[in-house]
This record gives structure tokens, sequence and C-alpha cells, in this order.
């Protein structure tokens, strides 16, 4: 991360789980604002719900469900954020999960929900893990198609550290009213060299969108160098 261009008054986190081995690194330790990646998180909680009640989602929250991940439509993740019983509802979720950093955001703020890289991580265990999973076989497979069929203009961040089209995602992009400052966070898996890894980028206070991406693309590349041995991570994205 030493060689990461980090702009004066940004600030990132990052953390990489190499899952076959389930070795990992991470760096920085803040909190930090999810933006929509909690849509992944909502999605978790609604299937463990589901599963809670030995069912299958309703034709309308499969409806929600892929509008909200693979367009990231808030209209979608509100109404399945009353569904799932708001804050209150993903932190107990999120207990169940293993997720120790996590706070659901007040009220109908989902978007204000705090967390961390590590915990994103745990998160990501769940969907793309089955060892630990609370998650059943088919509620993780469900959760990975639509998070690798993100929409075409949406699919930077982590997806910049593969080496070819092995990805699943879902980025998070905020603009923040008080400072006109950027929250720019993704989180999902990657393929590089034959190997499957969990990555979340965590960033805020970029002057721009797109240097904002720039750096969760530039912190995801390093975090996968770590295991594959490959240059630290440029600036340039990808999307």
């Amino acid at each position: 991360m030493e060689r990461v261009d980090v702009a004066d008054g940004a600030e990132v986190s990052v953390a990489v789980l190499e899952t076959g081995s389930g070795e990992g690194a991470s760096y920085g330790a803040g909190v930090f604002d999810t933006a929509s990646i909690v849509k992944v998180d909502v999605l978790a909680a609604l299937l463990l719900r589901a599963q809670d009640a030995g069912r299958t989602l309703t034709a309308e929250e499969r409806t929600y469900a892929t509008a909200m991940i693979e367009n990231s439509d808030n209209d979608a993740t509100s109404a399945l954020w009353r569904s799932i019983g708001t804050a209150e509802g993903l932190d107990a979720a999120n207990e169940r999960f293993g997720l120790t950093d996590t706070a659901g955001g007040d009220g109908p703020l989902w978007g204000l929900t705090q967390t961390t890289a590590d915990d994103r991580i745990r998160l990501l265990r769940q969907v793309f893990v089955a060892e630990g999973s609370r998650l059943s076989e088919a509620s993780r497979a469900y959760a990975r198609e639509l998070m690798g069929r993100i929409a075409a203009g949406q699919r930077w961040g982590v997806s910049a550290a593969a080496d070819g089209s092995g990805w699943a995602l879902k980025n998070g992009w905020l603009r923040r009213g008080t400072t006109g400052l950027w929250v720019i966070n993704s989180i999902g898996r990657v393929t590089a060299g034959g190997h499957d890894y969990l990555v979340a980028a965590l960033s805020r206070g970029s002057a721009t969108r797109e240097e904002g991406i720039a750096l969760a693309e530039a912190a995801a590349r390093a975090a996968v160098s770590v295991f594959t041995g490959g240059g630290p991570a440029g600036a340039q994205t990808s999307s």
C-alpha cells in the first residue's frame, strides 16, 4: 500500500482473503460509511430470514433483490431494508454472521451503515465460502449469481484485481453533502492466478468519484498482489 497514491485528505482501508488457504491481510482499521455495499448485507439478511421461515424468496423479493444488487436500485433497497426490520434486523443477522464492527444506519438511512474492511470480508465469507456460513448453498448461489451480473456501468472496483472475467462484486458510492467529498467502496470475489480472493476496499475523502474509484481499484490490486506477487496497483481505472 505504500506505493498506492492516496490524495491528501483521503483515507482507505483494504482487506483480502485467499479462499483456498484461509490466509488474509489487511491495511487500515477505520470505520467507514457503507453506501451501497450494504446491499449485499441486506440481501444476506433477507435470505437468512427466508431460511428461518423455511421458505424461498417471494417473486416480489426476487424482483427487488435483482434490482438492488445488479442495478444498485435504492427504492428496491429501501423496500427490503424495511422487510428485514431495518437496522435492528440487519444487526441481528450480522451477529449470526460473525460481524463484529458493523452497525446499521439510523431509520431509513441504510447507506450510512458503518463497517470495516475486515467485517466486509466476514460477510463475503458467508456468501462465497461454504464452511462456517449461515447461508444455505442455494442462498449463497443466488447471491453470487446476482453479484456476477452487475450492470455494465458499475463494473469497476475490486474487479480491477482479477486477471480476466472472474469476478463478482458490489460497489458503493456516496457524495457527502456536508463536505462534497466522496465515499467509494467496493467488495467482492476476484480470480487471479488460478486462485479466488475475497477483497474489500473502503475509502472516503476523494475529491471526485473518479478519483475514489481509482483509489479503490489501486487498493484492491495491491491487496491481491500480496498473494500473487504481482506489482503494486497503479491508479488507472478499468470501468
